[in-house]
């Protein structure tokens, strides 16, 4: 008789033999047994298949599958299409998960008939050093109802790794191909789709910030970031919560601010930036955004501008000023 699984995990894997069994350790050693591990390798080019095969040599639970090189999009919506439980949960490849994580999400998904539940995520180095915790929507309560309360919806990361989904959630939405700010794109139409979501205040997924890792290149894809928020706002003006507009302008301010500036800071190119910074401009206008609201957002119950260091609060300003 087949297992019947609670949760897919998908693990898209591209070139991370250094970190990939402390994830697959994190994954197999898990309290919940009833859980699938979907392992794309997305054209992995050192020994990262080798790993995988191990470790499925040992363990039922694990699915392999090896695609030609198509990007994290991809890789996920493969590992999609091939599951088969309940719920579903992304873990990036080079990150680790604390062994009861999914044990207490089912369990919070099944107390509340829940549609997402979320958890909060640490930031740590190679040495497993805490480097920064990302709480997530701590000042709420254990069970969110999003026709009573959408505030969740312009305050919450759009993080895919501290989420788990029910998988019928992605009947008609997959992640964008060839787009930086995947999740963006994805995560929030997620969420306009649901109705019910419970969290956990506990920091049970681990996110990897490699050495160096600030060193990669910031480009003009960072300009996708309003693409994805016009996918969202396509799916938001069908929705249920259409009427929320002030959630909705919140949600253009974090992500189309504030993150969108966030990388735009390293972009060297001048002609990136002035086109990049047109786009901005444009779609604060187009939305008819004010600079008050943006300098008064809050988020977790603070303003966020004010939570920021004085070097951000500089930079972020000064981008105001210039709107």
């Amino acid at each position: 008789m087949s297992m019947i699984y609670k949760v897919s995990v998908i693990v898209p894997v591209y070139n991370v033999e250094p970190y990939l069994r402390k994830c697959l350790d994190s994954l197999i050693n898990q309290t919940c047994k009833e859980i699938e591990i979907i392992i794309i390798n997305d054209g992995s080019t050192d020994n990262s298949q080798l790993i995988i095969d191990e470790y499925a040599l040992k363990y039922d639970n694990i699915k392999t599958i090896v695609q030609n090189n198509k990007g994290l999009s991809e890789a996920r919506n493969t590992g999609i299409k091939h599951s088969s439980g309940e719920f579903l949960a992304f873990v990036d490849s080079d990150d680790w998960i604390e062994k009861d994580m999914l044990h207490e999400m089912i369990n919070l998904a099944k107390k509340h008939s829940a549609d997402i539940v979320l958890c909060s995520l640490q930031n740590i180095n190679d040495q497993g050093k805490i480097l920064k915790k990302l709480p997530e929507l701590h000042q709420l309560p254990e069970r969110i109802d999003l026709t009573q309360d959408f505030t969740i919806f312009g305050e919450m990361s759009c993080f895919a790794c501290n989420k788990i989904f029910k998988r019928e959630l992605f009947n008609d939405i997959s992640f964008p191909k060839n787009m930086h700010f995947e999740d963006v794109a994805t995560i929030p139409r997620l969420f306009l789709k649901a109705r019910t979501i419970a969290k956990s205040n506990k920091y049970f997924y681990q996110y990897l910030v490699r050495k160096g890792s600030i060193t990669r290149n910031y480009t003009i894809k960072g300009i996708n970031i309003f693409d994805a928020i016009d996918m969202v706002k396509r799916d938001f003006i069908k929705s249920v919560y259409v009427k929320n507009l002030q959630d909705w302008h919140k949600f253009i301010i974090f992500q189309g601010f504030y993150c969108f500036l966030a990388y735009y800071a390293y972009v060297k190119n001048s002609t990136s930036r002035n086109q990049m910074f047109a786009k901005l401009r444009k779609i604060i206008t187009s939305e008819h955004i004010t600079k008050k609201q943006i300098f008064t957002y809050n988020r977790f119950k603070k303003n966020y501008l004010c939570s920021l260091s004085l070097k951000k609060i500089v930079f972020y300003v000064l981008q105001l000023i210039k709107l």
